[in-house]
């Protein structure tokens, strides 16, 4: 991936109304407490990744090159850096930049010849792609981007932007071997494994000219060992806070399945069978074939009870993975809730139940911590919000007890958020309601964690069979929405009657049913990146 930028184009028109005023990137963001010293391993937190005959260096220490003060998030422009102090025999791969209207916290790599020769060249010659010499816009001085032209078998990781028109020295920067790289994907705004930004022009679709770096290496000597793992979780997972109108609440899977989850199979409806501690007798793998389901406890006093689950008993369940390349590490902190309560709609001023919308049995939600192989820091928390989430910077998120970061489940339906308050599924005042609060019930993540996969290690984690479930933790109940949304349209006032017709029409389909969710492993985020 690269870290992508639209500039505009030569007759892009800004506003120069802004006044002149401190911006967010002039103030650099540390984390709360200084980073831990880390236990001992191999290679995580060594400060170099060897990637297969290319080491790669993380630099946080930038020089500024140029700055546009118009343009881009919150309009308030951009800042282009170049890495400074590097370490011997390391060269540059790419220039940083990053929007004004955040605190500076950035990084990018830095490569070096890992010892097999030919892993870096010097360019060939430059192209200047774009340059803000005709643009009326607030600037400090002139911007120029050049893209560096590889020599044959070689690829150009990232951009150099200067603030002259002079063309850079070829001794800039280095291009790398092609069989070290990958091709780029870009969105708007993303980091790449690298650190660089990609231009494009105008915001015309292209395909990318810089590519990334990829790890032809074998070996995930970077990744932290067991006792990494535990100080990275004691250092960094999460408080949560749950709303405190919300008697939905979490626990532990073996809490879950010891006060009388039962699993039914298809066409013995009539003869539910009890959860073993564990999961010991859930069928394992296999397809989501709808044979097998699991339930709430039999007995409607049990049942109600255990909906509301059993803070107490509550164990997350963490699973490490290599990210991009192995140079990050992210730890998924997933929470277990036996129930997830009704929805409620926001219709412009009125707040209205939705009757049996939004319920099913079984929940599923995580946040997982993105945190750097190099020196171990956190960079990026990902809040799981029903069937997407949002990635949230370090620099933006909120901290408690040193630099651990609060997380808000919302009420019934535990979306996690970075902040509380309301946030609306949907437009115009209109949509589902996801409130949070900073209440009296919170849970610290690290106080009861069990760490049920990290695939790197082999042998060293024994998955729980629950894991492996392939199933849904919760039946499939279809009911009459038409006939529950007559109720809702009943409590409104005539003219926001047909405003709440159109809300509905456009919920999706996973709104309008009671359908329980399969369990983490099977999530599409198991094995890949958070979408």
């Amino acid at each position: 991936m690269g870290n992508c930028l639209t500039l505009p184009s030569a007759a892009a028109k800004i506003n120069l109304s802004k006044k002149n005023k401190a911006l967010p990137i002039e103030t650099i963001f540390k984390l709360p407490s200084p980073i831990p010293v880390w236990p001992k391993g191999d290679g995580f937190a060594s400060g170099i990744i060897d990637l297969g005959g290319l080491q790669v260096c993380q630099i946080s220490s930038l020089n500024r090159v140029w700055a546009t003060h118009e343009g881009g998030p919150d309009n308030l422009g951009a800042t282009f850096f170049e890495p400074s102090r590097m370490p011997e025999g390391f060269f540059m791969l790419g220039c940083y930049s990053q929007p004004n209207n955040t605190p500076f916290f950035g990084w990018v790599l830095v490569g070096k010849d890992g010892g097999s020769g030919g892993a870096l060249k010097k360019p060939l010659d430059y192209t200047l792609i774009w340059s803000s010499e005709s643009l009326k816009i607030k600037q400090d001085g002139n911007g120029y981007v050049w893209l560096p032209i590889p020599p044959d078998g070689y690829k150009a990781i990232g951009h150099i932007v200067t603030n002259s028109p002079q063309k850079p020295s070829p001794d800039k920067i280095m291009c790398v071997r092609s069989d070290l790289t990958d091709q780029s994907d870009a969105d708007s705004w993303i980091w790449s494994p690298v650190g660089t930004f990609v231009a494009q022009i105008g915001g015309v679709a292209s395909p990318l000219s810089i590519a990334c770096l990829k790890n032809t290496k074998s070996s995930l000597s970077c990744m932290p060992n067991l006792k990494q793992i535990e100080a990275l979780i004691q250092a960094y997972s999460p408080w949560v806070y749950f709303h405190g109108d919300d008697e939905y609440l979490p626990s532990s899977v073996n809490w879950y399945f010891g006060n009388g989850a039962v699993l039914y199979k298809k066409g013995e409806e009539s003869k539910p069978v009890s959860i073993e501690p564990n999961g010991l007798n859930l069928p394992q793998g296999g397809p989501n074939d709808g044979a097998y389901w699991l339930d709430l406890p039999v007995d409607e006093g049990a049942k109600e009870r255990v909906k509301k689950g059993d803070l107490g008993s509550t164990q997350v369940y963490v699973h490490v993975k290599p990210m991009m390349g192995a140079t990050f590490t992210d730890i998924a902190i997933w929470v277990f809730y036996p129930f997830n309560g009704p929805a409620r709609a926001k219709v412009e001023f009125v707040t209205v139940p939705l009757g049996k919308i939004g319920e099913h049995v079984g929940d599923w939600e995580h946040v997982t911590l993105r945190i750097s192989n190099f020196n171990g820091e956190l960079r990026r928390v990902y809040f799981s919000e029903h069937s997407g989430g949002t990635w949230v910077d370090a620099s933006e998120l909120e901290f408690q007890n040193a630099n651990k970061a609060v997380a808000y489940a919302s009420l019934h339906g535990h979306a996690f958020y970075a902040k509380p308050g309301l946030v609306l599924q949907g437009s115009g005042g209109i949509g589902i309601r996801n409130d949070t609060e900073k209440s009296k019930i919170l849970m610290d993540t690290a106080v009861s964690f069990s760490l049920v996969s990290a695939e790197y290690l082999g042998s060293a984690i024994t998955e729980p069979p629950w894991l492996n479930y392939s199933r849904e933790w919760g039946p499939k109940i279809t009911y009459d929405t038409a006939e529950e949304f007559k109720k809702v349209e009943k409590a409104l006032p005539g003219p926001l009657r047909s405003a709440f017709e159109r809300f509905v029409k456009s919920l999706p389909d996973e709104v309008l049913g009671e359908e329980g969710p399969t369990g983490p492993k099977m999530k599409n985020n198991w094995s890949g990146d958070e979408k």
